[in-house]
């Protein structure tokens, strides 16, 4: 079991350049085959087409959008005609309202999705709104690169944020390639006490591993800080590990966007790649 085909989202030669080249990296290393979608957005809210707007809006919007799209096929191949890497390109310029059906139809037959942390400079609303199709419109699992990171680590040491959601089952379940060729697997458990059913915390999951090969260890964290989200970075940071499996919006998306989540606080936070799944 690897992964054979990947898919990733080009939008911006300024930010996304890095991602790319790292999803590149991965491609090279798994042997797979990489699909780059590059795609161009159309921002007038969907009330526009009903509530009276004018033609010349509308076509001046969809003339932004192709503008985009071109920029983004011309940043992508900059840098995929340098590879040896089998590739392939899909350009789409979509309205705003139907972008997750663009990715989800786009990323639903692929192993892995790879894209970049959706918050920070340059991010806005919709590269949150790519992310969370990816995730929950086409059911792929994702690797999230954080800002700037152009290469791909080989996840020597791997953290896995366990709670025995079926979230984090499924993220472990996709992470399962790498999970078998890291040197070591940590099972963090945070405030266990707070979990139902966690008398035993993790040593299921460790023995379930443990069958396919994987060098296990778990660890029992104390929440310690006000966020869960905090403490695995923490706990990530002393074991000095180089990559994160979790489940992702545990919570509803709404509930996240609102009142933040650990989701939410990865994706801002995290200095490692995240794998998740939802």
């Amino acid at each position: 079991m690897g992964y054979k085909t990947l898919v990733t989202m080009f939008r911006n030669p300024e930010l996304d350049g890095a991602h790319l080249a790292a999803a590149l990296e991965l491609a090279e290393r798994e042997g797979a085959h990489l699909n780059v979608l590059a795609l161009g957005i159309e921002r007038l809210p969907p009330e526009t087409y009903f509530g009276g707007g004018t033609s010349i809006l509308v076509q001046g919007a969809m003339s932004d959008a192709l503008d985009d799209l071109a920029e983004a096929e011309a940043g992508a191949k900059a840098v995929l005609d340098n590879t040896t890497v089998p590739w392939g390109m899909q350009t789409i310029a979509a309205p705003v309202g139907s972008v997750a059906q663009v990715l989800a139809r786009f990323a639903a037959l692929s192993d892995l999705v790879v894209m970049p942390q959706p918050y920070g400079p340059g991010r806005n609303a919709e590269d949150v709104a790519v992310v969370e199709a990816a995730l929950f419109s086409s059911r792929t699992p994702m690797l999230v690169m954080p800002k700037g990171a152009s290469s791909c680590p080989d996840g020597k040491k791997i953290v896995i944020a366990w709670n025995q959601s079926t979230e984090a089952l499924a993220a472990i379940r996709a992470a399962l390639p790498m999970l078998k060729r890291a040197a070591e697997v940590d099972i963090a458990v945070v405030d266990p006490s707070q979990a139902d059913g966690m008398a035993d915390p993790g040593t299921q999951l460790a023995e379930l591993l443990s069958r396919h090969g994987v060098t296990v260890e778990i660890s029992v964290v104390a929440k310690t800080m006000p966020k869960v989200s905090e403490v695995i970075l923490r706990h990530i940071d002393d074991l000095g590990a180089d990559m994160l499996v979790m489940g992702a919006y545990g919570h509803s998306r709404f509930r996240e966007s609102i009142l933040g989540g650990t989701t939410r606080n990865m994706l801002e936070e995290s200095e490692v790649p995240v794998l998740m799944a939802h």
